[in-house]
């Protein structure tokens, strides 16, 4: 049956990753469940929905916001109870908590090898809106030499309206007040000017690199591939063994710049516009 949940209990988490195990066994690739952001979930709403058997758990979808206009929805069903409903009842209950947030679009990430998950988009009125490529780094990253005038270190409270105003650029939407206060984030910049910005995130023996940009007036200049090639040294460093990212399967130069580094694509992920 289907619960909402306000927050996950330790149980529950243990039980989601547990599921997560079985269908990566199954499937292969790998799935955007943010797991940093269900171990801090607000318990304010609910933003999880799960169907239970008993005590086992066969299904979970996520909502997430990422402090992006859009929601993001992804999730999994046991493969083992596929083709019960399950999937378009976790759907249906997360379209109805995103009812309840304020929102441009609701956005569902399925794995592009799923060819139920692109079903169910398409059951729900979804069209493709775009695709990602998850891509990760195994090793020690390619050597670039460090360009002196380029630094990188953590954002500062003064740092915000910088960091917001580099991310409109590069991303093309109004970040949130928020934006730049996260612990997280650092601050690229030249000769003392901030340039770009990025956010180094740890969680085991895993690094995550997320809304990394450089001004666009600076880009094609080696800028991020410097910056990239720092970041990833910081992250094993602090014991990563893997580090990953995502990036736009139309977004030709920056795929280059990742693979030229050592990320290697795991899986491509396609996001439906519902």
């Amino acid at each position: 049956m289907v619960t909402l949940s306000a927050g996950l209990s330790p149980a529950a988490l243990q039980a989601i990753a547990d599921l997560e195990h079985r269908v990566v066994a199954a499937d292969g690739g790998r799935l955007k469940l943010e797991w940093n952001a269900l171990r801090n979930r607000s318990g304010q709403a609910a933003e999880d929905v799960l169907w239970w058997d008993g005590d086992r758990l066969l299904g979970f979808l996520g909502v997430y916001a990422h402090g992006a206009p859009e929601l993001e929805l992804a999730g999994m069903v046991d493969p083992a109870a596929r083709g019960r409903g399950i999937g378009t009842a976790l759907l249906t209950a997360g379209l109805e908590l995103c009812r309840e947030r304020e929102h441009t679009s609701v956005l569902l990430v399925v794995p592009r090898p799923s060819t139920a998950g692109r079903a169910l988009a398409e059951r729900h009125g979804g069209r493709l809106d775009h695709s990602e490529h998850a891509l990760e780094m195994l090793d020690e990253p390619v050597y670039v030499p460090a360009d002196p005038r380029i630094t990188v270190r953590p954002a500062a409270e003064a740092d915000q309206p910088a960091v917001r105003e580099i991310l409109r650029l590069g991303f093309g939407w109004d970040p949130p007040e928020s934006a730049g206060r996260d612990p997280e984030t650092l601050v690229v910049e030249q000769d003392g000017h901030p340039i770009g910005t990025a956010r180094l995130h740890r969680e085991g023996d895993r690094a995550g690199v997320y809304g990394f940009v450089i001004h666009p007036d600076l880009q094609g200049q080696g800028i991020g591939r410097d910056v990239l090639h720092r970041m990833c040294r910081t992250a094993r460093a602090d014991g990563a063994t893997v580090v990953h990212l995502e990036v736009a399967t139309d977004n030709d130069r920056a795929l280059h710049l990742y693979t030229s580094l050592g990320f290697h694509p795991v899986i491509t992920e396609d996001y439906y516009a519902l």
